[in-house]
């Protein structure tokens, strides 16, 4: 098989003409291969979406140009190396979530909409929730088999969620408290007030305002499955700065607690801790903090695409996971076991 845009980085770099030309482009610019591990198990062409403009995408055309320069086409080279391990497929579970009612904030983007986008390819009806009313029109208009109600609003005003539960409708039957923002790894002497507040409103509020909102329902209803995203920034301290650590650490206490309070009524609140993902996020880089925390960095496995993580929330908001409460998954390629 050739290499092209849409073979992973590690193919790429085990390659024994792709690997030469992609080093040689990374020393250019003053990087090396070591710093693409991460990103091993991603497509070439991914990177053009999570660089934040620093591989463009005819940067990726001409690598794919100069490597079929030197390499003919159905020549004994133009092959990649010995297969590595096998590629993921997203399965689709065909009715899983028919006639349920599902609540997915942050849908505009990365985990929140591919969780959104596969429960409702599963047969859910979704209220995606988002900021950004373009992106979630372009949601809804990606899935034109599907019931997507696209509701814009702020998960921590107070309007905006009675908004979004009025969009529910009588039964909720899950939530995904998907919406997030990053911190900029800045240590707690140096983050500002404003970092502070921001990051905690929304990771924190915003969580707990859902939460709030649709548990009445589900109470009612005697069933009903929340999830909520944490981090693993609320495993460790090596994560992220001090604000999204302490944000991502409440959002845990706040699970574990929820747990306990409505343990034996039918509802379940469980949370999913990501590590590294490839959602284009890119936090900005405090000058203490984020030096210190870069140290850290060489134990992350790799970083997974956002479907990946949908694959375990649209587990936990299924009622395949019947017997779990309280959980804490670490959907993090191994990273909190190092």
């Amino acid at each position: 098989m050739a290499l092209s845009a849409s073979s992973t980085v590690g193919e790429w770099l085990d390659h024994p003409v792709g690997g030469r030309i992609l080093a040689t482009l990374l020393e250019q610019a003053g990087a090396s291969a070591e710093s693409l591990a991460p990103a091993r198990s991603l497509p070439l062409e991914q990177l053009v979406t999570l660089s934040d403009g620093k591989v463009p995408a005819e940067l990726v055309d001409g690598l794919v140009a100069a490597y079929r320069a030197e390499v003919p086409e159905g020549s004994e080279d133009d092959a990649a190396p010995a297969a590595g391990p096998a590629r993921w497929t997203e399965q689709i579970t065909p009715g899983r979530f028919t006639g349920q009612t599902v609540i997915v904030t942050g849908a505009a983007s990365g985990i929140g909409r591919a969780v959104a986008s596969r429960v409702a390819r599963e047969g859910g009806r979704v209220v995606a929730v988002d900021l950004a009313k373009e992106k979630l029109d372009e949601l809804a208009a990606s899935l034109p088999d599907a019931e997507v109600v696209a509701v814009a609003g702020d998960i921590t005003s107070e309007q905006s969620v009675a908004e979004i539960v009025a969009a529910a409708g009588a039964r909720v039957d899950a939530l995904a408290n998907v919406a997030g923002i990053m911190d900029d790894m800045s240590a707690v002497h140096e983050v500002t007030d404003a970092t502070w507040e921001r990051v905690l409103r929304v990771n924190v509020d915003g969580t707990m305002r859902l939460m709030r909102a649709v548990v009445p329902g589900m109470l009612a209803a005697k069933d009903g499955r929340i999830v909520n995203i944490a981090s693993e920034a609320g495993l460790r301290g090596s994560a992220a700065g001090a604000a999204y650590t302490a944000s991502k650490h409440a959002v845990i206490g706040l699970t574990k607690s929820s747990a306990v309070m409505y343990s034996g009524t039918g509802v379940s609140v469980n949370a999913v801790a990501p590590g590294g993902v490839a959602t284009g996020i890119q936090p900005g880089q405090a000058e203490y903090g984020a030096p210190r925390l870069g140290r850290y960095m060489g134990n992350l496995p790799g970083v997974a695409l956002a479907e990946h993580l949908a694959a375990s929330i649209t587990f936990l908001l299924s009622r395949d996971a019947v017997n779990l409460n309280g959980a804490i998954l670490a959907s993090d390629g191994g990273w909190s076991a190092v």
